[in-house]
């Protein structure tokens, strides 16, 4: 029996609309964010000095306001291990090789692949029993890897494509697609987003810190100008956003919606690197974004179509 009238109250739409919001508002960041790291490069800034403040920086912001609102991120042995794992895969592991690989492919191509997780996070989400097949949005996710695709294949047969670093990036979206799952999977009970997104950032950064003490890294910062400081703030704000986004979509929309957040900083991504930076549009530009929306809005419909659905079976 369908549901009536009255199931379909405005907190079943708030819960479909709730994650549509944080999945553009968080995907436009961060597409934001990838053209930020190729400014920080054309100011040579190394990538992991500007990984390393930026997130730096954000933590301490996500933790004033944690602390504000008397929501500090707990200390256990769960919570500890659910930051660290998750700031590795997530964090300082995806966005170092993100941000080390855009001088060489660009910050386009970047936002591009940063589109791959969903179909990733998908497989292992069925796999894993953490989601139920659905046409609609298994159709969602076959549109939005086919954007991608049609975006990223003249990169790959360029003939100046740099075949190294194309690969090293393409581990990104692995680590995120396992990121997304590992976040959902080991949740820990009762601990809210505004908590857990400022205990993940303090991780990547000891974890980043970590590195840049090794041999052959470093951490420095140019003084000489005020420029890089600057940029270094920008960033840490729109990481701050971000990664609270993430927890919050991440929680009410599930590891697939939440893996679609790349997809819409493709849109955002790709025109600034192309208006801004001066980088060559993509061949199949247009097509690619047409499919990534398409894909976007049947993974909506699917999930507003879900909600219904689950408090029919409730009342049932």
């Amino acid at each position: 029996m369908p549901p009536s009238s009255a199931t379909r109250t405005p907190s079943t739409k708030r819960a479909w609309l709730a994650p549509l919001l944080y999945l553009l508002s968080g995907g436009a960041l961060l597409g934001l964010s990838t053209n930020l790291a190729k400014f920080a490069n054309d100011m040579h800034l190394p990538a992991l000095s500007f990984l390393y403040w930026s997130i730096s920086g954000a933590s301490l912001i996500l933790l004033a306001l944690a602390a504000y609102r008397r929501n500090l991120p707990p200390l256990t042995v769960r919570s500890v291990e659910y930051y660290l794992i998750s700031a590795l895969l997530g964090v300082a592991g995806a966005n170092l090789l993100f941000f080390s690989a855009i001088p060489h492919v660009g910050a386009g191509f970047v936002a591009l692949i940063i589109t791959l997780p969903p179909l990733l996070t998908y497989v292992g989400a069925l796999t894993l029993k953490m989601e139920r097949f659905q046409l609609l949005r298994a159709a969602g996710v076959l549109s939005a890897l086919a954007g991608a695709f049609t975006l990223a294949f003249h990169k790959l047969s360029a003939p100046d494509a740099d075949y190294l670093w194309i690969l090293l990036a393409l581990i990104g979206p692995v680590l995120l697609a396992i990121g997304n799952l590992y976040r959902t999977l080991r949740w820990p009970v009762g601990v809210s987003s505004d908590a857990l997104a400022p205990g993940m950032l303090i991780a990547a950064s000891i974890l980043l810190l970590g590195v840049g003490l090794l041999p052959g890294f470093s951490l420095h910062v140019p003084m000489d100008r005020s420029l890089p400081m600057f940029l270094i703030a920008i960033q840490a704000v729109v990481f701050a956003g971000q990664f609270l986004l993430l927890f919050l979509l991440q929680k009410s929309g599930g590891p697939v919606f939440l893996s679609l957040l790349g997809s819409v900083g493709a849109v955002v991504g790709v025109p600034v690197a192309i208006l801004l930076q001066g980088e060559t549009a993509p061949e199949g530009l247009l097509l690619g974004i047409l499919l990534i929306g398409a894909g976007i809005a049947l993974l909506n419909i699917g999930k507003a179509k879900q909600v219904p659905d689950r408090a029919a079976k409730k009342m049932g």
